[in-house]
């Protein structure tokens, strides 16, 4: 018998050589089957059982917070650590009640349950998003509102014209949606959502500050046009990373 601990967001790759005899018991916190097409599997719980061989589950992973620890049972001379060696569909006592098919991992797919879960954690995802998405607008519009009160006159020099509020109420809303879309994309196909969002969408935005520096807008204008970046990414960041690790906890 040996353990396993995974810490918050850790990643452990499957070797099917070392399960090939074994059985799992998840004693504490909870750990995520990762499936062979990259795909979130199903979530264990404490008490929860599973065997790995032949399945074609490639990684399991700690979704929560706390840590999650894993006993492994080693089989030996038809017993398993002096637990007779039965068919998962036999296993009886505390295991028997969260126990996974084992023909639904083999397949590759997650039990039904599994999948309208998932939507559901897609679909608030995105419900989250667009909320968040309005509030940015309207934040930005806002901001850039009040800076143009203050003498901000928001000219650029190519073509001497000044951006309308209008102009950042669609930016703002056309790049949010991005980054709605980037969330949900990653909460599909990631097994760590919210770090990976959040170094996506920081990246981004440093990046997107280059372009007032260079737009040959005087300082002033070039200063509240990077304050107005901020502005979205400071509504729509945290919402969406804190979205991303409440579907996934």
């Amino acid at each position: 018998m040996w353990r396993l601990a995974l810490r918050r967001g850790a990643r452990v790759a499957v070797v099917a050589a070392q399960w090939r005899d074994t059985f799992a018991l998840v004693t504490s916190g909870r750990v995520q089957l990762e499936l062979r097409d990259g795909e979130p599997g199903p979530v264990l719980g404490p008490g929860a059982g599973f065997w790995l061989r032949g399945t074609g589950v490639r990684a399991l992973r700690n979704p929560g917070r706390r840590t999650a620890r894993v006993r492994i049972l080693t089989r030996r001379a038809g017993t398993v650590t002096g637990q007779p060696t039965h068919p998962v569909r036999t296993v009886t006592g505390a295991w028997r009640q969260d126990m996974i098919s084992i023909n639904d991992i083999r397949t590759g797919a997650a039990p039904a349950s599994g999948r309208t879960g998932r939507g559901r954690r897609l679909g608030r995802l995105a419900g989250t998003g667009f909320l968040a998405t309005l509030a940015a607008m309207a934040a930005t519009t806002l901001a850039a509102a009040l800076a143009r009160a203050i003498g901000v006159d928001f000219e650029i020099p190519d073509g001497g014209e000044s951006i309308p509020l209008a102009g950042f109420t669609v930016v703002t809303g056309f790049f949010s949606v991005v980054g709605v879309v980037i969330a949900v994309a990653l909460l599909r196909w990631s097994a760590r959502p919210a770090e990976r969002f959040l170094w996506t969408a920081a990246s981004l935005t440093v990046i997107s500050m280059i372009l007032p520096l260079v737009c040959g807008a005087d300082s002033v204008t070039t200063t509240a046009l990077m304050g107005l970046h901020l502005v979205p990414a400071a509504v729509m960041i945290p919402t969406l990373v804190r979205g991303l690790r409440t579907r996934t906890d």
